[in-house]
């Protein structure tokens, strides 16, 4: 139940807000223990066509774009992205100075303080390494700290199971599934919602933090606590 009532007619309200817009997402370096991210640029394409080359099945979910079979097309469409102010694209780049993956900040709503992490693609190389879910935790920060955004989003092809577990292992909320919300390469796509607010990023970050910290893995690199526990199970 609501506590705040409309003073006019006593009928239930929501909470007042800080109704300052956040700010627009920038070419910012964020840095981590295993890599950082960085603005996407179209001097990326060529590192990234290493990693992502034959591999088709990254492409599946994504709506709009790939796969690709040539460099010259992937270069043009990291061109594009990367010169897009929404979606906002930003690199993923390992400890050796490589790309190996890019995201983006994306549905960007300023004056409602609403922004969402999407067009998440991770090369085989990128996926289940420590440096893909520090980037995570990265962006989620950059959202909420820097920027001053009060709700993270993100959304998924239903089917996406992937995608899915990571959204509850990140520690997002599962809101529900539209129905029929999109036709995606010729093809229905029902769409998974799911978000983290600003009043649950302290203890997301705290989890992310412990579970990212090197105390948390063994000699032979193996988790002592997931990060899925930490955030407990699904709603």
């Amino acid at each position: 139940m609501s506590e705040y009532s409309d003073p006019l007619t006593g009928q239930p309200v929501g909470a007042p807000v800080d109704t300052t817009p956040a700010q627009l997402p920038g070419p910012v370096t964020l840095q981590g223990r295993y890599g950082h991210i960085e603005k996407l640029t179209a001097a990326h394409a060529p590192a990234l066509w290493k990693v992502f080359a034959g591999h088709d099945a990254v492409w599946t979910y994504i709506s709009t774009d790939g796969p690709f079979s040539n460099e010259a097309d992937f270069s043009s469409f990291i061109a594009k992205r990367a010169a897009m102010p929404d979606p906002y694209a930003y690199a993923i780049v390992d400890t050796s100075g490589q790309a190996v993956g890019y995201f983006t900040l994306m549905e960007i709503r300023p004056a409602m303080r609403v922004i969402e992490v999407g067009h998440v693609l991770y090369s085989p190389s990128l996926q289940r390494t420590l440096l893909g879910t520090e980037a995570q935790y990265l962006l989620a920060r950059y959202a909420f700290e820097t920027l001053g955004y009060r709700r993270y989003e993100w959304k998924c092809n239903a089917l996406n199971a992937p995608s899915w577990r990571a959204a509850l292992r990140y520690g997002f909320v599962h809101e529900g599934v539209l129905r029929q919300h999109l036709i995606a390469k010729g093809r229905n796509r029902d769409n998974a919602y799911f978000s983290m607010l600003d009043s649950e990023w302290p203890l997301r970050k705290a989890n992310f933090e412990r579970w990212l910290a090197p105390e948390n893995f063994t000699a032979d690199g193996k988790q002592i606590v997931s990060l899925r526990e930490l955030n407990g199970p699904p709603a």
